[in-house]
C-alpha cells in the first residue's frame, strides 16, 4: 500500500467510526508514524488522512512535537497495562508475569504489532533531549524498568535490580534487530537467552 493509500484507509475507518477531530488526528498519526517514521510525515499528511484541516490539528496539538508526544503517550499506555493483564492472569507468580512477559514480547514484536517496538522506534528517531516526545519516552523507560525491578525481587531472585537490567537490555535490542536485521537475528532467540540469564539469578 502506498502512503496515499494508507492516507485514504485512514480516513475511511476514522469517518466510519465517527471519531471527533482529535481522536481522528491521533488515529491518523499512529497509522502514518507507524509507516513512515514519526519524522517521515508532515502534518499536511496527518490532517488530510484524518478528514480534517492543519488549522484544526493545530487546535488541538500546538506544534508536531507535541502530536508526537501525545501518540508516544498513548502507547505507553498500551505497553503499561500488559503488566495488569499479565498480572491478572498469573496472580501471586511475579516470575510466571516476568516469563508471560518476555513471551509475548518474543510473539508480538516478531510481527511487527506490538506497541514496545513502536515505542523504540520512536526513540532511536527522537535524539533531542528537550523534545516532548523523549520525556514520554524516558518516564515509561523509568516506571517499565522499576516494574521489572520489583517482580524480579518478588521472585526471590539475586541480585534483582541487575537481572531486570539484563532482561531489559536484552528486550530493547531483540526490538532493534528485529527492525533492522530482519528474520535472521539474534532477537530471535530471546526467550531462550533469557531463560539463561534467569537461570544464573536463582538462589
Amino acid at each position: 500500500m502506498d502512503a496515499k493509500s494508507a492516507e485514504q484507509s485512514v480516513h475511511r475507518n476514522a469517518s466510519e467510526r465517527g471519531l471527533p477531530p482529535r481522536e481522528r488526528i491521533l488515529l491518523a498519526a499512529r497509522a502514518l508514524f507507524a509507516r513512515h517514521g514519526v519524522h517521515g510525515i508532515g502534518v499536511d499528511a496527518i490532517a488530510e488522512a484524518a478528514g480534517t484541516n492543519k488549522m484544526t490539528l493545530y487546535r488541538h496539538f500546538e506544534s508536531k512535537d507535541l502530536l508526537v508526544a501525545e501518540y508516544l503517550r498513548g502507547l505507553t499506555v498500551e505497553t503499561s497495562a500488559i503488566w495488569c493483564e499479565l498480572e491478572t492472569a498469573h496472580p501471586d507468580d511475579p516470575l510466571a508475569q516476568i516469563n508471560a512477559w518476555l513471551c509475548r514480547i518474543a510473539h508480538h514484536a516478531e510481527h511487527g504489532n506490538e506497541s514496545g517496538c513502536a515505542l523504540a522506534s520512536a526513540s532511536m528517531q527522537i535524539t533531542d533531549p528537550a523534545h516532548p516526545g523523549r520525556k514520554v519516552i524516558e518516564a515509561h523507560t523509568r516506571q517499565h524498568r522499576d516494574k521489572l525491578i520489583q517482580l524480579c525481587r518478588a521472585s526471590g531472585l539475586a541480585e534483582p535490580e541487575q537481572l531486570a537490567d539484563q532482561l531489559f537490555l536484552l528486550v530493547e535490542g531483540s526490538r532493534a534487530t528485529w527492525q533492522t536485521v530482519g528474520d535472521d537475528h539474534p532477537g530471535a532467540a530471546l526467550a531462550t537467552l533469557a531463560a539463561g540469564i534467569i537461570a544464573s539469578h536463582r538462589r
